[in-house]
């Protein structure tokens, strides 16, 4: 299993307000309504990190790719495709 730098392995009780229709819907279908919160909000953080980083390093990004526009990827002669 691949690491998860989000996740600590420590569980902490917290209040949340979720509409009914979805709480009886998801306990209807089995849903383990804590692990479903966790995975949404995993995924969320883990979105937004990556927007952040993506927003943060745009300059370098553009950077190395106008470089690769004018000279061409470094070594591309020995690459196999």
């Amino acid at each position: 299993m691949k690491h998860d730098p989000i996740m600590s392995g420590k569980r902490k009780p917290v209040n949340l307000s979720i509409d009914t229709g979805i709480v009886a819907a998801a306990r209807e279908a089995g849903i383990n309504l804590s692990q479903a919160c966790e995975a949404a909000l995993r995924d969320s953080a883990k979105a937004e990190r990556d927007r952040k980083w993506r927003e943060d390093n745009r300059d370098w990004a553009d950077a190395v790719n106008r470089w690769v526009e004018e000279n061409g990827l470094p070594l591309e002669k020995y690459r196999l495709f």
